[in-house]
């Protein structure tokens, strides 16, 4: 056998990280990109937007890339995208509302959509030595797919997003024969989503929750009903406009993204809606609040999101009265859970009733449970299994299941970001690393923010700033100054006689300074950098940072 006969499998993103999903799938001069998701900064990321996937490698060897091929619509493995097409000009595959709601990100980014493909569950698709077959699963979006790639070596199964729901709100429940027919076939490596892995049992069907809004409507039947859920979430969007048909209630929709995704699914046919059930949010005052339903996006306490700007006042066309019921249809993401318990709070302070999930079963995961994992390893029955999609305790726990289902634990591979799986006909073994890691965007910037950037905003927002202003002539005369100036540091206008110490320290520093010194500017900024934080760490046991700025005259 020759030596090149061997397959790939590098993840960019998704590994001891829930989010910035991305994996590579190469066999010789064939590279297949399986999603390409952004997560959400952490909190110590100062002012960035979003953080997606390092594509170094990807650019390095652009000339191999066949396509990227998409599981389904969510951000964190769509959401990356429009950044990384300003690098990579390649063929784009997703089902139709995968494909629909991408579109509208490449419109806000004034990027072309010429590359877009539609694709449907069933559908195969070759890309250069390797064929990817779209395979119907359930998910708490529409159009959700796994994938089986058909590689030289025996088929790579991706699993994607999914759970096993039998009655599904929409469409057809998950494709178990063609998924078993692809294990018979012979997969060789099985990538395996890991969100709910901690979670025993089996996921329950989304239909469970309409249940729930439909008894919620008949108690709440003369207030103003305020559903906050995932904009994305079409499947719970339409159990909520179900609920709100039967109930007589009119539907108005809060949130850009909220809107956006709803028109999108109207448009592709995945909502059964009546004509008149939705009505602009500007025609809300027509309408008592027994007639109306809100649906709004900010579930996680997004900062700008509509509900968090209801909940303190500032959204412009609604205003929270004590007639209002909020539902928060949605479960926190990790490390969101204090953003939303303060949006709760803000919410009950205004007066209005509350009800999230500890209360009621308003919500139910898009995400397979123990069950529905050793189900679906039951039927891949891979040689070899790389846990994905979660934290190390996620792809741990995914690794131990894998082992009780019959694969060996020598094949089970716990992957960082940037390892490179090598897979031969004989074995499979780690063998190195590429370029992997965050590339943080912030505004329209992507990448120009590093560690150094991020420490500097951590300093800022730690100790604040002190600015010292000089002017020099020339001929090394000092002009006027030294004038401070404090942010975040104290108030100068409480702080008089620090502020007036610290300027004696900078002058004393300029007095005996030589008209060769004041010339050299590097050397003059740093002794009255060293000097004063002396005096001010010595004097406050703080540590502002200190901005020294001469200016010529």
């Amino acid at each position: 056998m020759r030596n090149t006969n061997k397959l790939k499998i590098i993840p960019l993103g998704g590994m001891h990280e829930i989010g910035k999903n991305m994996t590579l799938i190469e066999y010789r001069e064939d590279i297949i990109i399986v999603d390409c998701g952004m997560t959400f900064p952490e909190d110590e990321m100062l002012g960035i937007d979003v953080v997606i996937p390092d594509i170094t490698y990807l650019i390095e060897n652009k000339h191999k890339i066949r396509g990227l091929v998409l599981t389904h619509g969510h951000e964190d493995h769509i959401g990356a995208i429009p950044y990384i097409m300003k690098k990579l000009d390649i063929d784009i595959y997703g089902t139709g509302l995968t494909i629909g709601l991408l579109e509208n990100k490449l419109k806000e980014h004034r990027l072309s959509k010429n590359r877009l493909k539609v694709v449907k569950a069933g559908d195969i698709v070759k890309l250069g030595k390797m064929e990817v077959e779209w395979i119907r699963v359930n998910h708490s979006i529409p159009d959700a797919c796994s994938l089986a790639i058909k590689t030289p070596l025996g088929y790579v199964y991706h699993s994607g997003d999914f759970k096993v729901d039998f009655t599904p709100i929409s469409g057809e429940p998950i494709d178990l024969t063609r998924i078993a027919e692809i294990g018979t076939k012979g997969v060789i490596a099985m990538i395996g989503e890991s969100t709910n892995v901690l979670r025993e049992g089996y996921t329950m069907s989304e239909s469970k929750v309409g249940e729930t809004f439909n008894r919620l409507f008949q108690e709440l039947t003369d207030q103003r009903i305020i559903i906050a859920t995932f904009a994305s979430n079409v499947h719970r969007v339409q159990q909520i406009i179900n609920s709100a048909e039967k109930y007589g209630r009119k539907v108005i929709l809060s949130g850009r993204s909220m809107i956006n995704v709803t028109e999108t699914a109207r448009k592709l046919g995945q909502f059964r809606v009546k004509k008149d059930t939705f009505v602009d949010i500007r025609n809300m005052d027509k309408y008592d609040d027994s007639e109306i339903v809100l649906i709004t996006t900010g579930s996680q306490g997004e900062p700008m999101s509509a509900l968090t700007r209801i909940a303190y006042g500032e959204h412009r066309k609604i205003q929270l009265t004590p007639n209002d019921a909020v539902i928060l249809s949605a479960t926190p993401i990790p490390g969101n859970e204090m953003a939303v318990n303060k949006v709760i709070n803000r919410l009950l302070e205004r007066g209005a009733k509350v009800i999230y999930e500890t209360l009621s079963e308003i919500h139910v995961s898009g995400h397979a449970c123990q069950e529905e994992l050793k189900l679906l390893l039951s039927l891949v029955k891979p040689k070899y299994f790389v846990p994905a999609h979660g934290e190390i305790r996620h792809l741990m726990k995914h690794a131990k299941i894998a082992n009780k289902m019959g694969v060996k634990k020598e094949n089970i591979f716990i992957m960082e970001n940037g390892n490179v799986l090598e897979i031969s006909q004989r074995d499979a073994k780690l063998i190195g690393d590429v370029t992997s890691g965050n590339i943080l965007v912030d505004g329209l910037g992507v990448g120009d923010v590093g560690n150094i950037v991020l420490r500097d905003r951590r300093h800022l927002s730690e100790d604040g700033l002190i600015i010292v202003v000089v002017s020099i002539s020339r001929d090394g005369r000092v002009v006027s100054g030294p004038d401070i100036i404090s942010r975040g540091f104290v108030y100068v206008r409480e702080s008089g006689d620090l502020i007036d110490d610290a300027k004696k320290v900078v002058k004393n520093i300029l007095d005996n300074s030589s008209k060769e010194k004041l010339s050299d500017w590097t050397s003059l900024k740093s002794d009255i950098r060293d000097d004063l934080r002396s005096f001010i760490l010595k004097n406050t046991k703080r540590n502002p940072m200190i901005l020294p700025i001469i200016m010529e005259v």
